[in-house]
């Protein structure tokens, strides 16, 4: 979708696309800034070129990745509307409608999870170009490793939002667990990622 109708779609009262939507284009905009870093690292840094032509192709099937779930996350929650759309007027219909109800507030994880996994490799690469990476573009890979982070918080935080609603306990101790992971790795990341950069800064 072209940036204007997107941001025109966004600021509509309409529930679609939402939050989950921005924080794939989010991470989309992190695995641009990561992969263009990389590009201008390929001569200058102390990355191998190797290392800088590989970080390069991965961010950019990351941003592939984060460009169709801009699209995919609005529509799992559509799917979520749809359910709760279905008719209740008689026991049958309503325990039809409780299953599609669950099975699409579960199906609406699936996207957050993915915008989530994938910006914490973005962070990780942010990081290794802070480090490594051409100088002259340090603080285009911390705003790379920024927009990450939000990209990754709001996965986590629409993961969480549609958990609420689900009652199946063995999902919902897999997906916790999850989070707890994800969040643990981001904490780490982003904390030596703050103190490179203030380091850099001070030097």
């Amino acid at each position: 979708m072209e940036i204007r109708r997107f941001l025109e779609k966004l600021s509509s009262d309409t529930p679609t696309p939402g939050g989950g939507s921005a924080s794939a284009l989010s991470g989309a905009l992190s695995a641009a800034l990561v992969a263009m870093t990389a590009g201008l690292s390929l001569k200058k840094g102390k990355l191998k070129r190797e290392e800088a032509e590989k970080t390069r192709k991965d961010a950019l099937a990351v941003q592939r990745k984060m460009l169709r779930a801009v699209t995919e996350d609005a529509k799992s929650y559509e799917a979520v509307l749809r359910a709760f759309r279905l008719p209740k007027d008689s026991q049958k219909k309503r325990f039809i409608r409780t299953k599609a109800i669950q099975k699409a507030y579960q199906g609406a994880t699936a996207i957050p999870q993915l915008v989530a996994q994938q910006s914490l490799q973005l962070m990780n690469y942010s990081k290794i170009l802070i480090l490594k990476g051409n100088p002259n573009a340090v603080s285009d890979a911390g705003v790379a490793a920024f927009l990450a982070d939000t990209a990754l918080t709001g996965g986590l935080l629409n993961i969480g939002v549609n958990l609420v609603s689900v009652t199946d306990k063995t999902f919902l101790k897999k997906m916790n667990l999850l989070m707890k992971q994800l969040a643990r790795k981001r904490n780490r990341l982003m904390r030596d990622i703050l103190n490179t950069l203030v380091g850099i800064k001070q030097s």
